[in-house]
């Protein structure tokens, strides 16, 4: 019997039992409150025999109380007799649920038994088709093998055969020919190669040209996914810092009487103070931008405490050159990490947060060898070579320029004595002299950094061509190329930074023998009305469409 039928009935059982335990104790309580009413009507009865001090009343209240007890236990008697036939009805009925509920269970037990068998019997069927198929299959595999073996046996036969047969020919044509099977395969190559100079000379020819041309190519996609892949602002400075004032009282202040605060600022500092008409405005002069720094950060610390005499200048001056140490070490740190070049000796970290303040035709030299140590990476990578290295070079490349202000010598003697000094890799040596064409490059990193510092130079907006000049730059350029007759103006464009311009033309008005003479004129009229940098290719492009309807 299921689980859940036998719990079902424990259930039934229970809910019985607790029924008729309910129902006694109902009838129970019942009784025991009538007694407590007889039990009060008597006491009452006694209390007002007293009062009335009759006897005829005692026994008359005694009469009335025990009719009342009477009928309080026929009441009660009556209540546990109708109790107890609710409770044979309940039990019929619960009885009658629980039958019905087995029945109903043990109804589904057997569909669901019967199911099962039938699931089973599908199985079995399903199994025993299966295995008659692979029966058969193997059978006819079996079959199969015996047919192979058969072809594999005439196959021998006939190679066999064609093998007997090839010997017997061979030794047929060395008896006519009068040499040996090798003797003629050495005159045949002999033959050919004597053919194909002319063929390996003409092929080599078109390998050098394709090669040549391939490497223009690929050395063109290196170059556009560098630029594409490096992105870098620009920040523009001068030789001048200009301080602002809180007032026109100040620059008396900073003069001081006689001149002294001012000299005392110019002897500590090695820069020109320039206080004229500007308002609220004092300007810093020199030519080395550390200096420059420094005289900035002091005279703002002087101005924003208002003591300004000699002494406190002095002391000032000190507290703002560590300021600027320590700004100029962190600086270099985090270019180094930009660039993902470690190892540097700490002396050469702090060199380079000093190209901070250093800049080339205003563009600032710091991002600049930040830029140009990312571009070589990507180059390098796209090349094949050390990578790691290529990044070193690229970031070292100008490091000269940080001391080149303060030291005789170009940048690039400079900064490769510094990277002798503190023992660099021959490469990246030879990367700092090569990168201006002054020294022959003599590995594939030196030319990356030369180029990838060409690259970085000439981005519109990088030296000293502002985006604006360069914007109006382009534009003018389009517009010569729009002012001609037949020329499509809506596609007109100016790529490479400005240094080609594609002009479609209209072909219904411009010819292909047109098209020669029109970029002609247009590569006249650029170089009359424009100044720019390198060359400036024109091309032109002319397309003619053909349609017609079919029938």
């Amino acid at each position: 019997m299921p689980k859940e039928l036998i719990f079902s009935l424990i259930s039934l059982l229970a809910g019985l039992v607790i029924g008729a335990v309910v129902l006694v104790i109902y009838a129970r309580i019942k009784a025991r409150k009538n007694a407590e009413l007889v039990k009060n009507a008597s006491e009452e009865a006694h209390e007002k025999g007293y009062e009335e001090g009759a006897a005829y009343g005692y026994e008359k209240r005694k009469l009335e109380a025990e009719a009342a007890i009477n009928t309080a236990e026929e009441e009660s008697l009556r209540i546990v007799q109708a109790a107890v036939r609710e409770g044979e009805v309940k039990k019929r009925e619960y009885v009658l649920q629980a039958k019905d509920e087995i029945r109903q269970l043990r109804s589904l037990f057997e569909k669901e038994v019967r199911e099962n068998q039938q699931e089973a019997q599908r199985k079995e069927q399903r199994l025993t088709s299966k295995e008659e198929a692979l029966d058969k299959k193997l059978d006819a595999l079996e079959q199969r093998e015996g047919v192979v073996r058969e072809k594999e046996a005439k196959a021998n036969e006939k190679i066999a055969e064609a093998e007997s047969f090839y010997a017997k020919q061979q030794e047929l044509l060395e008896k006519i020919a009068g040499m040996s099977a090798e003797q003629a395969k050495e005159l045949l190559l002999t033959q050919l190669d004597t053919e194909l100079v002319h063929d390996k000379a003409a092929r080599i020819r078109e390998y050098e040209a394709d090669l040549a041309d391939e490497k223009a190519e690929r050395a063109r996609e290196i170059i556009a996914t560098a630029i594409q892949q490096c992105a870098a602002d620009y920040v523009s400075d001068v030789t001048v810092t200009v301080v602002p004032i809180p007032n026109e009282e100040m620059k008396g202040r900073i003069i001081g009487r006689s001149g002294r605060n001012i000299n005392a600022i110019e002897t500590a500092t090695g820069v020109d103070l320039v206080i004229d008409d500007t308002p609220e405005a004092v300007i810093l002069s020199s030519y080395n931008p550390v200096r420059r720094e420094v005289a900035r950060l002091a005279l703002e610390k002087l101005i924003a405490d208002g003591r300004i005499h000699p002494g406190k200048i002095e002391e000032t001056v000190e507290k703002a050159r560590k300021e600027l140490d320590a700004t100029i070490r962190r600086e270099g740190e985090n270019a180094t990490f930009e660039a993902g070049v470690f190892g540097l000796n700490p002396e050469i970290i702090k060199l380079l947060g000093r190209l901070k303040y250093r800049t080339s035709y205003t563009q600032s030299v710091l991002i600049h060898s930040i830029e140009v140590s990312k571009l070589s990476g990507i180059m390098a990578a796209e090349l094949g070579v050390d990578v790691d290295l290529a990044r070193r070079a690229g970031l070292l490349h100008d490091i000269g320029k940080a001391v080149d202000f303060e030291t005789e010598g170009t940048h690039i003697d400079l900064g490769a004595e510094i990277a002798k000094k503190y023992k660099e890799n021959d490469v990246v040596i030879n990367a700092i002299m090569s990168h201006h064409g002054d020294v022959e490059p003599n590995s594939v990193i030196s030319v990356i950094v030369a180029a990838a510092d060409a690259i970085s130079a000439a981005r519109p907006g990088a030296r000293n061509e502002p985006l604006e000049s360069y914007v109006k730059r382009i534009e003018k350029l389009e517009n010569i190329c729009n002012s001609f007759e037949g020329v499509d103006a809506s596609k007109t464009f100016a790529i490479q930074a400005g240094r080609e311009v594609r002009v479609m033309v209209k072909p219904e008005e411009i010819t292909d023998d047109d098209m020669t003479i029109l970029s002609r004129n247009i590569a006249k009229k650029i170089e009359s009305e424009m100044q720019y940098p390198g060359q400036i290719k024109v091309t032109l492009i002319r397309e003619t469409r053909t349609t017609d309807t079919a029938k």
